[in-house]
């Protein structure tokens, strides 16, 4: 189990096979799933075969995280930095219904882009979101992303684009 950042309250670590229960529960609700244009997966063996095949930390050095609870060691969803379709550092977060509005998504994020942008010397990352999930574009401004365009992504017509340089971001005084 590689931990690659703690905060308060949340441990993110790297994906593992016996996720494979909580990752097909979380991607079988359809209101989580609402605005990511994702399919749930067919069977825990799927979401299973998912994570075997999971290439992202060798392949890129980072990728998406799991989010447990410190107090629990709970998976409550997933948080961190992908290397997209655009050639683009992508922030993406995704939580059980029950742990939205208890700032676990902000937390999170927040923990992933100082990763990104001091472990990683990243100098730029975004974050894109379908234009409809008014709660997930929040959570992108309380990060200090800026609205930088609309385009369509992965099949979702209405998305927007925010984004953030390292520059600001260290501007930023989180509370």
């Amino acid at each position: 189990m590689n931990i690659i950042v703690e905060t308060d309250r949340l441990i993110l670590r790297e994906f593992c096979i016996s996720d494979a229960k909580d990752f097909f529960t979380l991607n079988s609700d359809p209101e989580v799933l609402k605005y990511t244009g994702d399919l749930p997966f067919l069977s825990i063996k799927n979401a299973e075969l998912f994570l075997k095949n999971y290439k992202e930390y060798k392949k890129n050095g980072f990728g998406r995280w799991a989010v447990l609870l410190k107090n629990t060691n709970q998976f409550i969803g997933w948080c961190g930095l992908k290397l997209n379709e655009e050639n683009l550092i992508d922030i993406g977060f995704r939580f059980f219904k029950d742990h939205w509005s208890k700032g676990y998504a902000t937390e999170s994020a927040i923990a992933s882009l100082k990763y990104g942008f001091y472990q990683l010397h990243l100098q730029e990352i975004i974050g894109r979101v379908d234009g409809e999930n008014k709660a997930s574009i929040r959570v992108l401004e309380k990060l200090g992303m800026k609205f930088w365009k609309k385009d369509p992504c992965n099949g979702i017509q209405n998305s927007s684009y925010y984004k953030i340089h390292k520059s600001d971001f260290q501007n930023i005084n989180y509370k």
